[in-house]
């Protein structure tokens, strides 16, 4: 976790955040100043962040969203004020409708960053400065402190090579919390293609079988807000098992970059998770990753108990050798 230090100093009127990364401080520099890697980081998990415009000199402004799993937006906006590279930069945010105009009610603050060199990288300080006490304590009662821990915790894969991050380390689960798991799989192939090998039923069902001995036996997709998907599978020859499938609510969709949906187990009353898709991809390689949100922490425990994780790494396997090579 990159973050070691969130200081609220009601004094001062500042917040403070420290972090400290194995990168270069040319490379967080370039973490922070290009719009495509901010994309990545900046909003909290399952709040991701969209710049729609990046103009970085002393003056010029920087638009941005972030989206909830519902497809609720938050909006915010910097105007840069001095720029140093690689070392210091400096900002006003504040929360904007969507016209980009500040928005009545919501605290606005100056931002500054600053990235120095240590023994195993780099250490970045930001400083934020409010107007008042109220404004500080407003961000804080909106969660700022956990989303910046959260959505700086995403930072390290930023830094790395993609490849040289996930490369045959298979499907990985990692524990955010009670009710949050997120799983990442690299797979050699274009996002295009890897988002329709999700969407199309005739390519889903060549990969999307979990392991060997299982067919997938109904195929109903949903790539429009508001409907209804249905997928099952069976066991065949000797293998045992009982078919089961689910059903859920496409509730967004950014292709080729983002679905979400509910799931629920054919035939039961719930409990329903959040799945949470994205896609991105660099240097010909795209890193699938899925936040599951459950209702509590026992659904959670039971739901991975049941081998899911083998199953979605026999099926990602299967995707990389008999659908993006064709």
């Amino acid at each position: 976790m990159p973050v070691i230090d969130i200081t609220n100093d009601p004094e001062a009127l500042t917040l403070t955040v420290t972090a400290e990364f194995a990168a270069s401080v040319e490379r967080v520099w370039d973490a922070y100043s290009t719009p495509e890697q901010l994309e990545r980081f900046w909003g909290p998990p399952g709040w991701p962040a969209t710049f729609t415009s990046f103009d970085h000199r002393p003056g010029g402004f920087a638009q941005y969203h972030m989206t909830s799993p519902q497809g609720e937006k938050s909006s915010g906006r910097w105007e840069f004020l001095t720029i140093d590279a690689p070392h210091r930069f400096e900002a006003l945010d504040c929360f904007v409708d969507d016209a980009g105009e500040p928005l009545d009610g919501f605290p606005a603050m100056r931002m500054t960053y600053d990235f120095t060199e240590t023994d195993g990288g780099t250490r970045m300080v930001c400083v934020s400065h409010f107007d008042s006490v109220e404004a500080l304590q407003q961000v804080v009662e909106m969660g700022v402190i956990e989303g910046t821990r959260q959505a700086m915790g995403q930072l390290d894969a930023v830094l790395q090579d993609l490849r040289e991050y996930a490369q045959g380390k298979g499907t990985r689960l990692e524990l955010l919390d009670d009710t949050h798991v997120r799983i990442t799989r690299l797979v050699n192939g274009p996002r295009e293609m890897v988002w329709r090998a999700h969407m199309d039923p005739e390519l889903t069902k060549q990969w999307m079988t979990g392991p060997d001995g299982w067919v997938m036996t109904e195929d109903i997709p949903a790539d429009t807000v508001g409907k209804h998907y249905r997928t099952s599978w069976a066991p065949v020859g000797d293998t045992e098992g009982e078919p089961f499938g689910f059903e859920g609510d496409v509730l967004l969709i950014d292709a080729p970059r983002r679905a979400v949906t509910t799931e629920m187990m054919i035939g039961t009353d719930g409990p329903s998770t959040l799945n949470d898709l994205s896609l991105y991809e660099e240097d010909g390689a795209t890193l699938i990753t899925i936040l599951i949100e459950y209702p509590d922490k026992d659904t959670r425990d039971m739901i991975l108990a049941t081998g899911m994780i083998d199953g979605m790494e026999a099926g990602y396997d299967r995707l990389e050798r008999s659908v993006l090579v064709a």
